[in-house]
């Protein structure tokens, strides 16, 4: 291995690092109260040294925030390409949305933060396009599965994407809605039942008969 593709695993690696202490921090104390230095400190590195690969915590949070959503748009299509019926997909799309908001809820809320117009808007381009590229996939694989229950005379004969629209504003308002229950009962799961109840009304509304 030469020197130059040695220090690119090194970066690669250091990068790793100071993500994996972000996250910690974050979920820990929240993004308002989290500093970069206590980033720095839990990836055991200088704040000067993380300032190399992030510019400020807004970057870094939102760093975080597409890759989560990256890997739940790679959840969702291992769920289309599964050899199962439509309406088995849409239960599946339940329990990866689920198991994402689990992984990290902080950074999943973000995540729909980021999404809402206004948020939009203050993303750079090159931001935006990972937001976009992502969001697409996971949405499109959505559509996919709805659009053969439509084939299929499973589901409704309504457009594919409006009601792939309808599943994922159900995840995003669950997660952001009931999730604040939190602040008030911190020792209750609020969350995952409510996903749960919102994809029995779904499943059954997406039904022809």
């Amino acid at each position: 291995m030469g020197i130059y593709e040695r220090k690119q695993r090194e970066k690669e690696y250091r990068k790793k690092e100071i993500i994996s202490a972000a996250r910690k921090v974050f979920s820990n104390k929240g993004y308002n109260a989290a500093t970069m230095e206590e980033i720095a400190s839990e990836a055991e590195l200088s704040p000067g040294t993380l300032y190399l690969y992030f510019k400020n915590k807004e970057e870094l949070h939102t760093f975080l925030s597409i890759e989560i959503l990256k890997y739940l748009a790679g959840e969702i299509q291992k769920v289309v390409a599964r050899d199962i019926s439509v309406l088995e997909k849409i239960e599946r799309f339940r329990d990866v949305f689920i198991d994402v908001y689990e992984y990290d809820s902080s950074i999943l809320i973000n995540l729909f933060h980021l999404q809402s117009g206004e948020t939009l808007q203050n993303l750079s381009d090159e931001v935006l396009k990972q937001v976009t590229t992502f969001s697409g996939m996971a949405h499109g694989a959505i559509v996919d599965v709805v659009r053969q229950g439509i084939e299929q005379e499973i589901f409704i004969d309504e457009h594919p994407a409006a009601l792939a629209d309808v599943l994922w504003a159900s995840y995003a308002g669950v997660v952001l809605w009931v999730d604040s229950k939190r602040l008030l009962n911190d020792q209750k799961d609020f969350v995952r039942p409510t996903l749960k109840t919102a994809f029995k009304i779904i499943s059954k509304g997406l039904k022809r008969n």
